[in-house]
């Protein structure tokens, strides 16, 4: 069979395919309206499918996750000699130049996922020069949050040398990039080996201050990690916690909740959750509620746990309002409802 030529998105769509509905599901939750309507688009034109074409795709994307791996392990020139020996030359430079295509690659890209207070800390030893060709090349939104973050004694002169940079020689920003990138590595690795901070730790401190405080640095958090930021807000107050409110407070919440989005919530939940929330219904409710359940059957985790976070949502909403209160600051489990 001739090899297939095809754009980015028909293979894609192919892609899709062959891994099936499951799978595919899982992946469309993370794109886009446009990029779904198109791969929607581009799978209804598939005739069909032929074996030998769905595993040239999945080759082709086996070898573009191996040449990005090593890439972000060793940098371009690694990534072609270890793919070079395992695949030929050739069929190495094809593949690093289209993922270099595919992900429009630039210098120092290994930096963009660093959080900005550590990059700044580990950009201010550099010398002012070097500071001001790695800004050049990082997304203008985390180069100015990095830049207000570095010494400021350092802050003017890199100022004013981004200012008068006109041209660099890639041979420069090649031998930066070189011997940054095993420094950086090697604090990351260093840094990585003591378990402090994260989610985890931001979420107790948060716990441990006032609501006014407490949203002030989400809100805050929001404008430059909105995933970040939803992942603090779900770890705030989940489904287990529903047993710190009183029970006026989750009468209020129960009422505004879909039946059928409980009733998935409650898949999973027994013990005290369970009981606590069927005492705070009418009994006729509860046992519908019950029978709803019942008619559920078999459900997977993820879909539960999504449910868990409706409810959940909710509780956020009427607190946003001011009809529930949950206390802050470690004064126990008191809410209070208007």
């Amino acid at each position: 069979m001739a090899k297939v030529t095809l754009t980015g998105p028909q293979k894609a769509a192919r892609l899709l395919v062959a891994m099936g509905t499951e799978i595919s599901a899982g992946i469309f939750k993370y794109l886009n309206e446009e990029e779904v309507d198109q791969l929607t688009l581009e799978i209804t034109r598939i005739p069909k499918l032929e074996r030998e074409e769905s595993q040239q795709i999945i080759t082709e994307l086996k070898e573009l996750l191996m040449a990005q791996e090593f890439i972000s392990k060793g940098g371009i020139e690694y990534a072609r000699e270890v793919l070079g020996k395992a695949l030929g030359p050739a069929r190495a430079e094809e593949i690093v130049n289209r993922l270099i295509d595919t992900l429009k690659m630039r210098p120092f890209d290994f930096m963009k996922k660093a959080d900005t207070f550590y990059l700044a800390n580990f950009l201010g030893k550099e010398h002012p020069q070097t500071i001001a060709v790695i800004l050049s090349y990082l997304d203008p939104q985390k180069a100015s949050n990095v830049l207000l973050n570095i010494p400021e004694d350092k802050r003017a002169e890199v100022t004013k040398r981004l200012a008068g940079m006109k041209n660099v020689s890639p041979e420069f920003v090649n031998s930066i990039e070189g011997s940054l990138r095993e420094k950086f590595e090697n604090e990351v690795t260093t840094t990585k080996s003591v378990a402090v901070g994260g989610v985890d730790s931001l979420v107790n401190i948060l716990q441990a201050v006032d609501r006014e405080t407490e949203k002030g640095i989400v809100d805050a958090l929001s404008e430059t990690e909105p995933d970040l930021a939803e992942e603090v807000r779900k770890r705030l107050f989940t489904f287990d916690d529903l047993v710190k409110l009183d029970d006026r407070a989750l009468q209020r919440i129960l009422r505004e909740v879909d039946s059928k989005d409980l009733a998935r919530a409650m898949k999973s939940v027994t013990g005290t959750i369970g009981a606590l929330i069927y005492k705070n219904m009418p009994k006729r409710a509860a046992e519908m509620l019950k029978e709803e359940i019942s008619y559920l059957g078999p459900m997977r985790l993820s879909e539960v746990e999504e449910a868990q976070q409706k409810v959940i949502v909710v509780v956020r909403q009427l607190e946003e309002q001011g009809e529930i209160m949950i206390s802050r600051g470690g004064k126990g489990g008191e809410s209070i409802i208007e």
